[in-house]
Order: structure tokens, then sequence, then C-alpha cells
């Protein structure tokens, strides 16, 4: 009976041992090793910059497109004075604190969008309506930029007759904006022996300066 004892006491002392030594290699995984080797955390890495939606800054500028509604009013209440260069034999009505410029054989007024030119020349034969659309037509053509035609007839005047071209063109840059406006022209040809004098008068083209410029076209006269 006592041997008995014994071999169970030994017994369950082999057993212990085994469990003991089972329990090193059975034991539960650490939190480390759910992570593959070489991959990244979930949650997101909050030092990567956002991506940006923002496009390439080298495309070249878009053109300036042109202005065709520009306001260009002169005033009703605009007062004019008489322009009469010393010994040109001429004189024409402008409008009163218009900035004056001349540039060669023309003389030019302007305020805002506005412009008036008076330039005297000698001419040996008087422009035609013929001769205005085959010869002057086709430079005018050369010099306004997107020049587009309107018509030429013959007009009366209190100088007498004369020779009126109507067409649009684009004005040049502003030095400071850099607007193009389109712009509505008369140019007026007057005539007396060989002496020819061109009136030209322009702004834009939804400007109301109707009554303007016929204050300014009827005013010439030959002294």
């Amino acid at each position: 009976m006592k041997h008995w004892h014994l071999l169970t006491a030994a017994a369950i002392a082999v057993v212990a041992a085994g469990c003991s030594s089972g329990g090193s290699t059975s034991s539960a995984p650490t939190s480390s090793a759910s992570v593959p080797t070489g991959t990244t955390s979930s949650q997101p890495n909050s030092t990567t910059p956002p991506p940006t939606t923002e496009q390439p800054s080298s495309a070249p500028p878009a053109p300036v497109a042109t202005e065709s509604n520009p306001p260009g009013d002169i005033p009703d209440n605009q007062a004019f004075v008489v322009f009469h260069p010393p010994a040109a034999g001429y004189s024409v009505k402008v409008p009163e604190g218009w900035a004056r410029s001349t540039a060669g054989a023309a003389t030019s007024f302007t305020d805002k969008l506005n412009r008036i030119q008076v330039r005297l020349t000698t001419t040996a034969t008087p422009v035609t309506e013929q001769t205005a659309d085959s010869k002057l037509v086709p430079e005018l053509q050369r010099q306004v930029p997107k020049f587009a035609m309107g018509k030429v007839s013959e007009v009366s005047r209190a100088a007498g007759k004369a020779v009126l071209v109507t067409y649009q063109g684009d004005s040049s840059a502003d030095p400071v904006t850099g607007k193009v406006v389109r712009d509505a022209f008369e140019l007026y040809l007057f005539h007396q022996g060989s002496k020819e004098l061109a009136l030209t008068l322009s702004g834009p083209t939804n400007a109301d300066n109707v009554d303007p410029w016929k204050i300014v076209s009827d005013s010439v006269r030959w002294q």
C-alpha cells in the first residue's frame, strides 16, 4: 500500500512538470504580432501634407478681352471752345477742358475714352467717295486693330460738303489698366482749294455722342 502511494505521487509530479513545460509554448500572441512586418498602422500620419488641387502656374495668361460697353457719354452740359491754330486757315469747336497734344500735323483732344483729332494737309485732288473707298479704307485697315468697315458717304456741314467714313476698331491698351476698348469712328474730310482737313471723332461704340459729334463736325470753318 505504501508502494502505491509513492507511484501515485510520482505520476502527479510528472503530469505537473509536463503542464508547466507546455504552458511556455502555447502563450497568446502579443499585440505586436498582429501587424505584419513592413506594414503601417491604419491611423493617418498627421505630418503628411494633404494633396493639393492647385494648377501649374506655367500656363500663359489669357489674352485681354475687348470691352464693348464701357462708359463714354459726353455730358449734355459740356461747354465747347474754338480751336483756331495760327496761320492754319481753319477753326473748329472742341470740348472745353480736354487734354491737348500735337504730333506732326495732327492735334488731338482727349478726355477719358473719347478723342478728337484734326489734321491739315495739302492735296492736289480732293478726295471723293470713290477714292476714299479705294485708297483711304485699305490704309485704315492696315492701321486700325480689328478694323470693321462702316460706310463711305457724302454729307453736308456748315463748312460745305465733306466725305464721311465710318468704321470701328480697337483702341490701344490702356497703359495703367491694360484694357482695350471697342471704338466707333467718324472721319470727316473737308476741302478748300488745295487744303484738306481730316476731322476724326472716336469713342466707345455704345456711347451716345451723336449730338456732341454733330456740334464739332458742324463747327468747322475755313478762314
